[in-house]
């Protein structure tokens, strides 16, 4: 990984001070959109959850489903253990609601075609289901909002660009512009609609604004962000532009800007990235904030305080990415285009605390800011939202913070879309539990796998292919909280360039300063199957440094490979992960090696059988009289049968010749993890790669997240205590 030397005074805020607040943000709870699905209806069927409001009462969450074209229902009277109120039906697509006292105000999208736009705005009371009422806007709405007050609604009508059409510019008519309608008894006025224009407002494309949010301010003032326009508006309650004025510009120093195959380099820079706004809310009366997401030619990866005069007031700058950088959270496939992405944005007052909630879409997680000086906001955490946050909502009233996110991974069999619901409390942040050092230097990181404890409150972790070109150590240390990489040592050649095509999955002290590295191959990617020894300085020595496997494995490999290693006395165990072509069903081997002899065996571990997909091991631990083994399924969320930790007597591990029958060890259960992942308030994430234990018998475990790569993000780290 580049370590790049820099300033990073909010970062340090966050990882210095957040843990030990008073008050902070800590996820209890989430729920997966499809329980809102009704008995029998096909759960295959992709769901989202969008934009998110909530009643007047504080105790339904509504939230746009676009592809069921419904909205969907949350009873949340306990936080911690919503519950489903089923989803109703629109005609059509919905992209937006916002709720006043029980009634949601839903704009809803029935364009034919990019030139025939159209959609309409529903009032449908929550408690029983019913339309009060729908407007016809006349173009296809997006976002929308409701005043303080609940006397009228405004409506984004975006009439958005096919960005398949003339190299995806602006210029693509109809032009989009700004409904205003009354509401009523009866829901809505739909004789009081009018239409303000904003065509010739901006520098970019003046002629065809696409007006992307809206937001309205205690006094009735909406504010709308023209995204591809890069321009900034006022609107009056009666519908008069007050002032209007460009977004502007950031110069953007030491990022990563180039998709090398999830190689971190923040080195690079973006000279006058236009800001290219997409959610806006306001602080107080005169501010509002905008999440810098981008769309067209900008994304600054960060987010702004503007006074409505059209002054900055706050800017971001890189601040916002390296934050999420330090936490794991960075999504590399996205250096070229936008990094981060924030994209949502939320406003409230919790504990008399001006709070601004900003959202990452690609990084999946939310900034909370301390916003009680407008020109000197403070990062007090980073909270982990689910995969792709598309909206918030803050009921402080009930202290709690809601994250919609709309990424469903049906398809890939992965996690499905889920609401995630946050309290405020007295109590330490649960999050992040890994985090790396900001005084003065930026360490980028992910995908962590294999781990091994050493002296001193020292693990040392690797990462996996996720990062082919730039296979790292890192050094953490668990003294801190959160647990902190102090340092990162790129694993290279003797030639001192990157050892590129490894996969390490596992990693051990060699004791005498350096390390023992098992590498998964896949044969298809030519990754060998292989063992290096690396010097403290990450150096595999030429010839010397990597130990390939014998033609008895080799003839018998498969894809799912060593996943750890360890070391006992001259002997190195290797777990391999699934069965290769010899093994019995639901058995795979603990390979061996010995370093004096050169000679190789194995033998047989019993595992349990996949009540879905496959079940295999994620890592080997020598401690004791022991060996420690991580089994594991590949199920996420819902689907989560078995992340357990087992021992293996020592005394059963006597290798046999390879080629011929194995022993077959015991086991016995050490810790089922999924009530540790469970407490964690999220899904149950799938991949539990790292173990590692310290003399004392003090235990430390930890999550690949994947490099964020269809992933929330979350790499969790914790200690189970004591395993003897």
């Amino acid at each position: 990984m580049v370590i790049r030397t820099i300033c990073l005074t909010s970062a340090v805020a966050l990882t210095a001070g957040s843990a030990l607040a008073e008050m902070n943000f800590n996820r209890i709870a989430s729920f997966e959109t499809t329980l809102n699905m009704a008995a029998g209806e096909d759960t295959s069927r992709e769901t989202s959850a969008e934009i998110i409001d909530v009643t007047a009462d504080g105790m339904t969450l509504v939230y746009t489903d676009s592809p069921l074209e419904a909205i969907g229902l949350i009873d949340i009277t306990d936080p911690a253990n919503p519950q489903p109120k089923g989803n109703i039906a629109l005609d059509g697509e919905p992209t937006s609601v916002a709720i006043a006292g029980s009634v949601a105000y839903v704009g809803v999208n029935t364009s034919e075609s990019y030139v025939a736009p159209s959609g309409f705005l529903a009032a449908i009371d929550v408690a029983s289901g019913t339309e009060l009422g729908r407007c016809d806007l006349g173009g296809q709405p997006d976002s929308i909002a409701v005043s303080k007050d609940g006397a009228f609604v405004s409506v984004a009508i975006e009439n958005e660009r096919d960005e398949d059409l003339g190299d995806g510019r602006t210029g693509q008519m109809p032009a989009g512009f700004l409904v205003m309608v009354n509401t009523s008894a009866a829901g809505l006025d739909c004789g009081s609609l009018k239409a303000v224009d904003m065509i010739g407002l901006a520098e970019v494309d003046g002629h065809d604004p696409e007006p992307e949010f809206v937001d309205i301010n205690g006094l009735g003032e909406t504010v709308v962000t023209l995204q591809e326009n890069n321009h900034m508006v006022v609107v009056s309650p009666d519908g008069t532009i007050l002032n209007h004025f460009s977004a502007g510009a950031v110069d953007l120093e030491g990022i990563d800007a180039t998709d090398e195959r999830a190689i971190l380099r923040f080195d690079e820079s973006q000279p006058g990235r236009k800001r290219e706004p997409d959610a806006v809310k306001w602080l107080d009366d005169d501010h509002f904030a905008t999440a810098n997401e981008g769309d067209m030619d900008g994304g600054s990866r960060g987010w702004t305080l503007f006074n409505k005069n059209g002054t900055v007031v706050y800017e971001s700058g890189v601040s916002f990415e390296y934050a999420l950088i330090q936490i794991g959270h960075y999504p590399d496939k996205r250096s070229d285009s936008k990094g981060v992405e924030p994209e949502s944005i939320e406003t409230a007052t919790f504990g008399g605390t001006p709070m601004v909630f900003v959202g990452s879409e690609r990084g999946s997680a939310v900034g909370v800011y301390d916003a009680t000086d407008p020109a000197n906001p403070v990062l007090k955490q980073l909270l982990p939202s689910g995969i792709g946050p598309e909206g918030y909502v803050a009921i402080p009233e009930r202290g709690l913070l809601i994250s919609a996110n709309e990424v469903d991974l049906i398809e890939d069999g992965g996690v499905r879309a889920h609401v995630m619901i946050f309290e405020y409390q007295d109590a330490e942040a649960m999050y992040p539990q890994l985090t790396s050092k900001g005084a003065d230097e930026l360490i980028g990181w992910g995908a962590i796998s294999g781990m091994v404890a050493d002296e001193d409150g020292i693990v040392w972790a690797v990462n996996d292919s996720f990062y082919l070109f730039q296979p790292t150590i890192f050094k953490i240390d668990t003294k801190t909280k959160p647990a902190t990489i102090v340092d990162a040592i790129p694993v290279v050649r003797q030639d001192g360039n990157p050892a590129q095509q490894i996969d390490m999955e596992g990693i051990t002290l060699d004791g005498k300063g350096g390390f023992y590295v098992a590498s998964e191959g896949r044969t298809d990617r030519v990754i060998p199957h292989a063992i290096y020894h690396v010097t403290k300085d990450g150096v595999i020595k030429n010839r010397k440094g990597e130990i390939g496997l014998p033609t008895e494995l080799m003839a018998v490999e498969k894809r799912f490979g060593f996943e750890g290693i360890t070391k006992v006395g001259d002997t190195l165990w290797m777990a391999v992960q699934r069965e290769w072509k010899d093994d019995p069903k639901n058995h795979v081997k603990l390979v061996a090696y010995n370093l004096e002899t050169k000679e190789w065996g194995a033998v047989h571990y019993p595992k349990a059988e996949p009540a879905k997909g496959w079940v295999g091991l994620s890592e080997i631990v020598a401690h004791g009289d022991h060996v420690y083994v991580i089994e594991r399924d590949n199920q996420i969320g819902s689907n989560v049968v078995t992340k357990k930790i087992y021992r293996i007597p020592a005394a059963e591990m006597v290798p046999a010749a390879l080629g011929g029958e194995l022993p077959v060890v015991s086991k016995e259960l050490v810790r089922d993890l999924v009530p540790d992942l469970q407490s964690f308030g999220g899904y149950v994430v799938d991949k539990v790669e790292g173990l590692a234990i310290f003399d004392d018998g003090t235990a430390w475990v930890s999550t690949d997240n994947d490099g964020v790569d269809d992933s929330s993000g979350e790499t969790f780290f914790w200690s189970i205590g004591k395993v003897d």
